[in-house]
């Protein structure tokens, strides 16, 4: 079983392997500089259901039934499903798990979600609870902007530090079975940070100091340097929490200009129909799952830092005035660790 280090850091005694990964994206993500690297792409934004958030559930299912399967396993080989989304009483997630059949752990750390999931699934499996454990995320753009912004048929037009909620999904496959996969070796537990921030247009700037304090965190509780990592990812800051974000880590003393990217800057290849990028729990989800889980098992990068941000509003504590608190979740996923 694992152990902690310094302030809230765990260390897996036996890192759990990632054997699989899934990963399913719409049309604008297909469009972007990473459409080859999702596993399924669709095209109609309902993917043949009747309503927005019928699509998004079916999102969510077929990745998770799909990393099972390419795993060689069948659902009843899975002990727990960890997962969430950004919907009210997480019903995506919620009503997927109903199809597979999976003990379900429900989560909700909005866009923090996929990180969140996979500690929680990762202390499962090193804790010796579980030998086989799913974690995903979806979020559609559909879903997330009529319940957390505007109605979609109002066509109101974004502000220019808005992002674009990503429509896509991530699924991981966690085992205490050896051999050489990228491996979960530590995570660090966010804080929920609030500096006051009101903008529900601005995530990226509400975001963006969690994400830079859980990474010093992190750093000081492995004591590893700022370039230890070949990739620190985070989810979904967009370009302009990312700038804030390099901007908040020199006022830091910090400096990971050379190893830092975002999901969210990435997803959409900086088009600028898309704002400030990508967002939600899908964004990063359906980048670690897609592109880097590859470039992780081909070993083109062999130490990734993902830290997925979360902005922990709703429309209610928006309207009546809230400030936006804001969590950030790290996993450490290594190669060569889990033979």
């Amino acid at each position: 079983m694992g152990s902690q280090i310094g302030k809230r850091t765990i260390k897996f005694k036996n890192p759990p392997n990632i054997t699989a990964a899934y990963s399913v994206a719409g049309r604008k993500e297909k469009e972007g500089p990473f459409g080859q690297s999702f596993d399924l792409t669709f095209d109609d934004e309902h993917w043949g259901e009747k309503t927005y958030e019928q699509a998004e559930r079916k999102i969510y299912l077929k990745a998770v039934e799909s990393v099972i399967e390419r795993a060689n396993l069948k659902p009843d080989d899975i002990s727990f499903l960890f997962g969430g989304d950004l919907l009210n009483q997480i019903i995506a997630s919620g009503f997927a798990a109903r199809e597979v059949g999976i003990p379900f752990f429900g989560l909700y750390g909005a866009c923090s979600t996929m990180a969140e999931s996979a500690i929680l699934g990762s202390m499962a499996v090193d804790g010796g609870f579980a030998r086989y454990v799913v974690c995903a995320t979806s979020s559609h753009f559909a879903t997330a902007e009529r319940q957390f912004r505007n109605p979609l048929e109002l066509g109101t037009p974004k502000t220019p530090s808005a992002q674009n909620t990503v429509s896509a999904s991530g699924a991981v496959l966690l085992t205490s079975d050896r051999g050489r996969y990228p491996a979960a070796t530590h995570a660090t537990a966010g804080r929920v940070i609030d500096l006051g921030a009101t903008d529900v247009n601005n995530m990226g700037a509400a975001m963006a100091p969690a994400a830079v304090e859980t990474i010093i965190c992190h750093l000081e509780d492995t004591g590893r340097g700022d370039n230890y990592y070949d990739v620190i990812l985070t989810g979904d800051l967009g370009t302009f929490g990312t700038s804030l974000f390099h901007k908040l880590a020199d006022d830091s003393q910090h400096d990971f200009s050379a190893v830092h990217q975002d999901c969210g800057s990435l997803i959409y290849g900086g088009d600028e129909k898309m704002n400030c990028g990508g967002s939600g729990c899908g964004c990063g989800a359906s980048m670690l799952c897609g592109h880097f889980y590859k470039e992780l098992v081909q070993e083109r990068i062999k130490r990734l830092l993902f830290v997925a941000t979360g902005a922990l509003h709703s429309p209610t504590s928006a309207l009546q005035g809230e400030s936006i608190p804001c969590i950030a979740h790290a996993i450490s996923i290594e190669m060569g660790y889990g033979g």
